[in-house]
């Protein structure tokens, strides 16, 4: 048994967990949910230090990910909050720089492609400065099939961006998304369809 498996028979975390993912106002800050991230930043320092033909770097991976596809590849440096909460099927590549806070559940669809740099946010905080300092909660993002993220894009809490998409550099996403669509800008916004039959090789993509 892992140490992080060891920590998820404690009751207390698991409550603070449960209502993490489901969306309630939950405690970021006990005793226990401090050492369940710990556990994750010990790995992630793993992930982060190893080369990539490492032998070491498939298992660490789905250590860190283990409820991803086997042959989901993030290229350090990586970050995230918890790790077990991304949900990332087959053939998903997540390049250089990318940071991940899947407290809520972030759901990535086979063969997306993820560039450098991109933020994907699921935690979110009270605008009321006294709730604030007590609790934070959290929606979950979801990204479809075949997608591609570009350079430096901000996916925001309870985002769904549909297959096939493609979201420019550099942009923002606050409100979903369609499937087969180019977005760019902040806030992203719908400029083209793409994938419609009879169709070209499109346009050319940044990131």
């Amino acid at each position: 048994m892992t140490k992080r498996e060891e920590l998820l028979q404690n009751a207390a975390l698991k409550e603070e967990l449960r209502k993490m993912q489901a969306g309630e106002p939950y405690n970021a800050h006990t005793p226990e949910m401090y050492a369940w991230r710990d556990e994750t930043k010990k790995l992630l320092r793993r992930l982060n230090i190893t080369e990539y033909h490492e032998p070491t770097m498939a298992s660490i991976t789905r250590e860190l990910l283990p409820n991803s596809a086997d042959n989901v590849y993030a290229e350090p440096p990586f970050y995230c909050d918890y790790g077990n909460l991304i949900f990332a099927e087959e053939g998903v590549f997540i390049n250089f720089g990318c940071i991940i806070l899947d407290g809520g559940g972030v759901y990535i669809g086979r063969k997306t492609l993820i560039a450098p740099g991109v933020h994907i946010f699921t935690a979110e905080h009270p605008v009321n400065a006294d709730h604030r300092d007590k609790w934070e909660m959290c929606r979950p993002v979801r990204i479809g099939e075949r997608c591609w993220i570009g350079g430096d894009v901000t996916i925001c809490p309870g985002v769904t961006i549909g297959d096939r998409s493609v979201i420019g550099a550099g942009s923002v996403v606050v409100r979903d998304i369609p499937a087969d669509c180019v977005a760019v800008g902040n806030p992203a916004k719908v400029i083209k369809r793409v994938n419609l039959e009879g169709e070209g090789l499109g346009i050319r993509g940044e990131g």
